[in-house]
């Protein structure tokens, strides 16, 4: 009981501690831990240990422990970090996620989506894409799906809010400052999965549930087949100011495909929208050392600079063009905003790649989020593929509980995996076929992508099945 009162009093604390300048500050945590191991010598158990205090691991600790039917079930979420960095009152961070219907839902249920809304989110209600290498483009509006296509939420607000959740979650205690040095898993030989700390310390727990990320050490101690492909290329983010005159509400996503990736600007407010850039890593890094306005510069150049089309393509597209005119009266072509300028240090790059494990599951271990997957960004699906993955997970645990078969049941785990294999496998290779599709310049390919893009804009049951399935 005292340990579950000191959680709770450290969250309070470290939720009464918002930053009130435009700076961000790690608040530090000290916790008083439990002793690691039982009167018997046995390392201390839990029912569940998530390894990972991430926007996935923390989103799943919380719906774990706010489920009716978990409450009897201690949980601990192991996180790495000395403690969470608390959104700043004023200034946006530069990474952010286009939060899917699917996520929306989940922030929902677990009421963190009321304090997303308090700080800072800004809803989608239309989105243009179009193709450098000729005239093809597809829209997406709000009046055709009767919702928001997406909210743009920045990580820290969101993961900010989750935990604020926790301080009413007595089941859930966090430990920061708990890097994991090595885990034992049942297969291995172990009783019960067990982690070993940095620190030396020992638990042991029914469920072991891997969030910690594409080089995952839970994954790794699975021994599971690991698919990797590094695309070559970096993704450029930083918070951009709009130039005048704006509109008014500054509710349009825009990307646009150059031959060297996508590059897509996201809103944040009236006046300020977030970039992703992705690129090669060469141009990454020039990008990275441009001064304020020559990168503004770059940006607006990336969305209107006109880039060469090839004639047979263009006659292509013109006789598309010509048939969707005649039927459906063709499609409005509008030009992305102006750039003014960058906020100070807000840019930054990291790598792109693919990733998928042969198995989410093991006999007392599984895994979540980036740690089983990793997609490219140009749909903006990873982060809500891990939120996927904490509803499915959560339904499966809590159903397998109510009937009795515990929250380690190997075959409620597949059912766990094969649930989420159906959604993540589709939007995994299609993102991946599209990085392909939409990073050459060859005359047939561009030909066909342009083709399709055009026919899918003009076919509107098309458009909306493929948008509410990436809502979803």
């Amino acid at each position: 009981m005292n340990r579950l009162i000191q959680g709770r009093v450290l969250l309070k604390s470290v939720a009464s501690n918002a930053l009130k300048s435009n700076q961000w500050r790690t608040i530090a945590t000290t916790i008083n831990r439990p002793q690691s191991t039982g009167p018997d010598g046995a390392p201390q158990h839990y029912d569940i240990i998530i390894v990972g205090g991430g926007m996935v691991g923390t989103a799943l600790a919380c719906a774990l422990g706010k489920n009716s039917r978990l409450q009897d079930k201690r949980i601990l979420l192991l996180e790495a970090a000395p403690g969470f960095k608390e959104p700043s009152a004023e200034q946006y961070s530069n990474r952010v996620s286009a939060i899917s219907k699917g996520t929306y839902r989940l922030m929902q249920s677990i009421g963190a989506w009321e304090e997303i809304e308090r700080t800072r989110v800004k809803p989608v209600l239309k989105m243009q894409v179009w193709d450098a290498c000729s005239d093809a483009l597809i829209t997406f509006n709000y009046d055709d799906l009767s919702e928001n296509i997406s909210w743009i939420v920045e990580n820290d607000v969101l993961l900010a809010s989750v935990y604020r959740q926790l301080q009413s979650v007595p089941s859930v205690e966090i430990r920061y400052a708990s890097k994991l040095a090595s885990c034992e898993l049942i297969r291995d030989g172990a009783e019960k999965s067990t982690v070993q700390l940095a620190s030396g310390e020992r638990l042991c727990c029914d469920l072991l549930v891997g969030a910690d990320g594409y080089n995952s050490l839970v994954r790794r101690q699975m021994g599971v087949h690991n698919f990797t492909l590094a695309y070559n290329q970096m993704g450029v983010v930083a918070t951009l100011r709009l130039a005048p005159p704006r509109t008014a509400d500054n509710v349009t996503a825009w990307q646009r495909f150059l031959p060297t990736g996508p590059i897509a600007l996201l809103p944040l407010n009236d006046e300020m929208s977030s970039l992703v850039w992705s690129t090669g890593v060469a141009e990454a890094k020039q990008l990275l050392q441009l001064d304020a306005t020559a990168f503004a510069s770059a940006v607006n150049a990336a969305f209107n600079k006109p880039v060469p089309h090839n004639s047979l393509v263009d006659d292509v597209m013109k006789s598309v063009h010509t048939l969707i005119k005649t039927t459906t009266g063709g499609q409005r072509f509008e030009s992305a905003p102006v750039v003014e300028a960058e906020v100070p240090n807000s840019r930054a790059a990291f790598p792109l790649g693919l990733g998928h494990t042969s198995t989410y599951v093991g006999q007392g271990v599984c895994l979540i989020g980036d740690a089983a997957h990793r997609v490219h960004p140009l749909a903006g699906q990873g982060v809500n593929l891990g939120f996927g993955d904490v509803q499915a997970l959560t339904d499966m645990l809590a159903s397998a509980n109510y009937a009795g078969l515990g929250v380690n049941n190997l075959n409620e785990l597949v059912r766990y995996e094969q649930q989420r294999l159906k959604h993540n496998l589709p939007v995994l290779l299609t993102t991946h076929s599209l990085q392909r599709l939409y990073t050459t310049d060859f005359v047939p390919t561009v030909a066909l992508r342009s083709i399709g893009l055009t026919l899918t804009n003009a076919l509107p049951p098309v458009k909306k099945f493929l948008m509410n399935f990436a809502m979803s």
